[in-house]
């Protein structure tokens, strides 16, 4: 199992820190320990910032989310063995993926995102790990490589999710629940919603099983309900006044709601 070339999608093989094609493409491991396969990776900012990051992570070492990242490395250690590939799709800053890889002992557990600071970050967090800044609409790895694929909260390319795990493979998805954050919503927002409920049916899988969590969280600081903000969607798409009331609140009791979906492919 390795990575493949985004240019020409040939094996890549690795010679002292480079990874290298039989066309000579080559790309150079960072110090940080990810290899940087998104093509135009120049042209912009892609993903998270390092901000949006940083808050993340500093929000999950709370343990908020714990219950939804063991469920996660639960269902993971359930379908694979020591010969598994599992695939991260969009690792963020690598707080699922590192758990899953401690969970489930023998795997090769690779991950990828977007972002160069998601990757750097969860390549730092665990050096098991092979990572790469990729774009789930473009996986660098050959058609039915992965036993198992996971997807928490992020943009769910189901064609190449599809091409690159194997027959049988299992494809796991993590989705906010109807009333995740409204707690926190209704400090925000003059008329909050509720999230949509997702259509389950994805073409080309079976889906085997649905599990949600829902449970309530309590977060006593301006700096816990600012990462809390900061990590969400939310921080993008928030007006100024509304942005600073976010940043003014010190206490915030809210609904915390997943929807776990595994799928099999077929």
């Amino acid at each position: 199992m390795k990575f493949v070339c985004p240019k020409c999608s040939g094996p890549l093989s690795e010679y002292e820190g480079t990874l290298k094609c039989p066309l000579s493409h080559s790309y150079d491991r960072s110090r940080d320990g990810y290899y940087n396969l998104l093509l135009n990776s120049g042209s912009g900012v892609h993903g998270d910032n390092k901000e949006m990051l940083l808050s993340r992570r500093n929000f999950l070492n709370t343990g908020a989310y714990l219950p939804l990242a063991n469920e996660i490395s639960d269902i993971c250690s359930r379908y694979s063995d020591k010969g598994s590939y599992i695939l991260d799709a969009g690792c963020g800053e690598g707080y699922y993926t590192d758990m899953v890889e401690k969970s489930c002992g023998g795997a090769t557990v690779y991950a990828f995102d977007i972002s160069k600071d998601g990757a750097k970050l969860t390549a730092k967090k665990n050096k098991s790990l092979r990572v790469a800044v990729a774009s789930s609409y473009d996986m660098p790895f050959s058609d039915e490589e992965f036993d198992i694929i996971f997807n928490v909260f992020s943009p769910m390319a189901l064609k190449e999710t599809h091409r690159v795990l194997k027959r049988g493979g299992k494809f796991i998805i993590a989705l906010p629940g109807k009333r995740h954050l409204f707690g926190l919503k209704k400090e925000i927002y003059e008329n909050p919603y509720e999230n949509e409920p997702e259509d389950t049916a994805l073409e080309g899988f079976r889906l085997i099983s649905k599990k949600e969590l829902s449970y309530e969280k309590e977060f006593f600081t301006k700096e816990e309900v600012s990462s809390l903000f900061m990590m969400t969607p939310y921080a993008y798409r928030t007006k100024k006044e509304e942005r600073e009331k976010a940043f003014s609140l010190d206490y915030v009791k809210t609904e915390i709601e997943f929807i776990i979906l595994v799928y099999e492919k077929i």
